[in-house]
């Protein structure tokens, strides 16, 4: 049956229930996905280079049993300079029936999509700022193993309900909706329009305007008030039920705190789960700053892949498992992404240390939050083994996110363990006040964030270099052309005689180094300072524990033995 959706075209909408064949007209162009819309980032294209997304207006319908998404983007774009051919990403999976520029329909003559760059050339000149509208329909990419290889999840509760997630952070937003799929391509503004069976939720990024009720169906209508992470728009369909309820942030401003769940589905854990969100953000606000999207919410939906930061609306589906430190791993990691990937946003994905590391170093923060040095140091050590050193954390260049997430040629998870690490080193190095002032300013671009003053900040790695060297007081470029910029860690050479403690840097290619290293003797901590070796006097019944508080991130043999087993 056809279905008309607030003025747009018409679109089919077929329930979970409904058996009537639906009235398809043509076929999506492609059976596979291109190259192109795989890669997510990397060098942009030179017509989409420049070009600003000011606002979004995503209708999206579906036939749950062909798969198949029925999708209507109107895009307001804006340039500094002219362009004879307009280009925005979408897979060549869909076939776009129809695009009008600034009301008038562009001939189909003029829309070409060969390889996921869908080019579009108006009759006529058109100046900037312009709208362009297009219709496509197709069935999307399902996710071969989401949520690391992404797409549209078409699964169905244990009850047998539909039950849809998408989930497109390594190949992009072009999975499903037209888009410029780079990490500068935040739609400043968004409205998100999801048509689904009666029976059924949708639950989206930013704020529930309303939902328009219909015979057969609704329309969810969410809406964005900052600018919302490409790949963090999100589509999250199915029978969910709702725990809801008001958080006070200790800057005394109030959000909503919202979870969609599956009622069929563990509820107790749901419940434990929600209850566990108050304290992760109090924690984040004390030792990071405030909320980020407070005019909106902090929402959580239960998905069937196991989790991903969709802003404002994070995917979750660990099980409610906690670890030995008393919380949700998971749950943590993707709430931080709110600060670091979404408040925050890397310019392009070789940047992506500073969405992962950031965000991994939240969980031994965590737990040491709440159970003091030793959870700590434990969970560091955890993670420590994971460290891989093959590639170098930033390659200098433009990347896409799978060239980044590659573990053969690029840092892989070397992005979040051995980023979470330098996290660590640095903060031991210039101490607390200086590391938590060096955070602030790169998530807020201030110091002193309070609810209202800042708004959403693009970031890369000669950002957060230059902000650290202001708060530290003198260049720390040595730090990070040792730990980002080539791969090998630095050695620390220690040996003993009866008389003598003898100690030194050895650093890949000379670099300059000069890391102070902390040696314990008989209880006493001194600090040294290693611009040159060093030699300590020494008794040999001194008892004598170098770098004792872990604080340096450096080759151990112990760490290589453990990847030979």
């Amino acid at each position: 049956m056809r279905m008309f959706a607030m003025g747009l075209i018409p679109v089919i909408l077929l329930s979970a229930c409904t058996t009537r064949e639906p009235i398809i007209k043509g076929e999506p162009s492609r059976e596979l996905s291109t190259p192109y819309t795989l890669k997510s980032g990397g060098f942009a294209p030179p017509l989409q280079q420049g070009l600003v997304i000011n606002h979004a207006d995503l209708w999206f319908n579906f036939d749950f049993k062909r798969h198949v998404l029925f999708g209507s983007a109107t895009l307001k774009l804006d340039s500094e300079r002219p362009r004879r051919t307009l280009s925005v990403d979408l897979d060549t999976r869909y076939k776009v029936e129809n695009v009008w520029i600034n009301g008038e329909p562009v001939p189909a003559g003029n829309i070409k999509n060969p390889d996921g760059q869908l080019l579009i050339t108006p009759q006529h000149a058109v100046a900037f700022p312009l709208t362009i509208k297009i219709d496509y329909f197709g069935q999307p990419r399902k996710p071969p193993n989401p949520p690391w290889d992404g797409g549209v999840m078409w699964t169905q509760t244990p009850n047998g309900d539909p039950w849809v997630a998408t989930a497109v952070q390594g190949e992009g937003c072009d999975l499903f909706w037209p888009c410029i799929d780079q990490p500068f391509g935040e739609p400043r503004q968004a409205d998100i329009h999801i048509t689904v069976p009666t029976n059924l939720v949708a639950a989206s990024n930013g704020n529930l305007v309303k939902v328009t009720e219909q015979k057969t169906a609704k329309t969810y209508h969410w809406k964005t008030s900052s600018a919302v992470n490409t790949y963090g728009i999100a589509l999250n369909i199915g029978p969910y039920e709702t725990l809801t309820s008001r958080f006070r942030s200790i800057y005394n401003n109030a959000y909503p705190l919202v979870y969609y769940y599956l009622p069929e589905v563990n509820p107790q854990g749901a419940e434990a789960l929600f209850n566990e969100l108050p304290d992760m953000l109090t924690f984040f606000e004390r030792v990071i700053g405030p909320y980020p999207f407070p005019q909106e919410k902090v929402g959580v939906v239960q998905t069937p892949h196991k989790g991903m930061e969709h802003q404002t609306i994070n995917a979750y589906g660990n099980n409610y498992e906690k670890d030995e430190y008393g919380f949700d791993w998971l749950m943590q990691h993707e709430l931080a992404h709110e600060w670091f990937g979404n408040q925050m946003t890397n310019t392009n994905w070789d940047h992506m240390w500073l969405h992962e590391g950031l965000g991994t170093y939240m969980q031994p923060l965590y737990a040491q939050y709440l159970h003091g040095d030793v959870a700590y140091m434990a969970y560091l050590n955890k993670i420590r083994k994971n460290i891989s050193n093959k590639a170098p954390v930033v390659s200098g260049m433009p990347r896409s996110e799978k060239e980044v997430y590659n573990s053969q040629n690029g840092p892989g998870l070397d992005l979040y363990y051995k980023g979470a690490w330098i996290m660590h080193t640095l903060r031991g190095l210039v101490g607390d006040e200086v590391f938590f002032d060096i955070v602030k300013e790169l998530v807020y671009d201030t110091t002193e964030p309070r609810p209202g003053n800042f708004s959403p900040v693009y970031r890369d790695t000669e950002d957060f270099i230059r902000i650290a060297n202001k708060h530290y007081g003198e260049s720390l470029d040595w730090f990070f052309d040792v730990y980002l910029f080539q791969n090998a860690l630095p050695r620390l050479n220690v040996s003993r005689s009866k008389t003598t403690l003898n100690l030194s840097w050895t650093v890949p290619q000379a670099m300059p180094f000069p890391m102070p290293v902390d040696v314990r003797i008989n209880g006493e901590v001194r600090t040294l300072d290693l611009t040159q070796p060093k030699s300590l006097v020494i008794n040999p019944e001194d008892v004598i524990v170098v770098d004792p508080q872990s604080k340096l991130l450096r080759f151990e043999q112990r760490y290589e033995d453990i990847k030979k087993q």
